[in-house]
């Protein structure tokens, strides 16, 4: 069977895309997008008009789109007709939608330590993936993507290739998650990827990396919104509370706005309760406390 012709239009934009080295999973996602704007138009989209794209991004709002997918789409049709169309003129009339951004919420120490520990088998697979999240700080696709030989061992680092907006880095290898991740390899003897899925030439996916994580927490008695990523934001905050420079943990997180990074502030409890308020530098004369009643008549 012949596969479906591809439409110039989808070839320009993938070559595009392609040029720029653009990940696999946002290539994707834009020429999702593009196509779900072309049967909303119900013609081909390089016919379309401001008012077009106006009425497209009403229509999303109405049918219940959040606010993030609405942003992802106004990305790829800006890619689109700015860069595969050269129309910068219809680029610039998508708006993006301004949203209160959630704090991230981490876990404590101790909740981390029992998470851990309830990581189910086989062996040690996920309490050193898991491990792995928390110790060093990395994403679940980075997690997943480790092989035997990004261990340095001698340096004490994690070589994270490829990682969000295919940079390369190194992450934080603690003695106690190089422990962890000996004594898994030694269980596993992996050669391909440290963390094997069930094709052992493939790695484990991040899906079943998210379900073990609510696994443990449910074993370990914990909230249901613990994830992966939890466990990122833990690290990043913990490290914060400890006094870490804030641009040192940019760094470790992968994160190319400093921005991004300093949210952890805003959560970073334990360090916020050691800072100096300028009122108790006044030595103002502390009022004594009495009780005072109402006069009655």
């Amino acid at each position: 069977m012949s596969e479906k012709p591809i439409s110039d239009l989808r070839r320009r934009m993938l070559e595009d895309m392609a040029v720029r080295r653009m990940g696999t999973k946002t290539t994707t996602d834009y020429i999702k997008h593009v196509e779900t704007f072309t049967r909303f138009l119900g013609r081909s989209p390089d016919t379309a008009t401001g008012e077009d794209l106006r009425r497209f991004q009403v229509h999303e709002m109405q049918a219940g789109s959040r606010p993030p997918k609405m942003n992802t789409q106004v990305s790829a049709l800006r890619f689109f007709f700015g860069k595969t169309l050269g129309r910068l003129d219809l680029a610039h009339q998508l708006a993006r939608v301004d949203y209160p951004k959630k704090q991230p919420r981490v876990l404590p120490m101790d909740d981390v330590a029992r998470l851990l520990e309830a990581a189910p088998g086989p062996g040690l697979k996920y309490k050193a993936a898991l491990g792995v999240a928390y110790g060093a700080g990395l994403r679940s696709c980075e997690v997943v993507m480790l092989r035997p030989s990004d261990i340095d061992s001698k340096r004490m680092l994690i070589r994270v290739e490829q990682g969000k907006g295919k940079r390369d880095r190194y992450g934080l290898l603690s003695p106690q998650l190089l422990a962890i991740l000996r004594a898994w390899w030694l269980q596993c003897r992996s050669t391909g990827w440290l963390f094997q899925g069930q094709d052992p030439l493939q790695p484990t996916t991040e899906r079943q990396l998210n379900r073990v994580c609510h696994d443990a927490a449910e074993a370990a008695g914990l909230a249901s919104w613990i994830t992966p990523r939890t466990l990122r934001h833990s690290f990043a905050t913990h490290l914060m509370e400890a006094g870490v420079d804030v641009r040192i943990i940019q760094v470790l997180l992968g994160h190319a706005k400093l921005d991004t990074t300093a949210r952890y502030t805003h959560v970073a409890t334990n360090l916020l309760r050691t800072i100096e308020s300028p009122l108790d530098r006044l030595n103002l004369p502390i009022p004594i406390a009495r009780e005072t009643t109402e006069a009655t008549t």
